[in-house]
């Protein structure tokens, strides 16, 4: 999975936004996934669907964010 949506980060560039907390809370105060830009996202600014996709290291940043510790 590269983009879903062209206006959504990059695959490639996921793991780096997980590490900066201005974009992820961009995202979160957005509604919208940081991928996809579907609405409804988790505390790490990605939705359901593409959370589900994801692989490591990316999954472990995101459950990072979800548990509280953040980047």
């Amino acid at each position: 999975m590269n983009r879903l949506n062209s206006e959504g980060i990059p695959r490639d560039q996921l793991g780096w936004a997980l590490s900066q907390p201005s974009i992820v809370n961009h995202y979160r105060k957005l509604g919208k996934c940081m991928l996809c830009l579907r609405p409804g996202v988790n505390e790490a600014g990605v939705c359901e669907i593409c959370n589900t996709l994801l692989e490591s290291p990316e999954r472990d940043q995101v459950q990072r964010w979800i548990i509280g510790i953040g980047p």
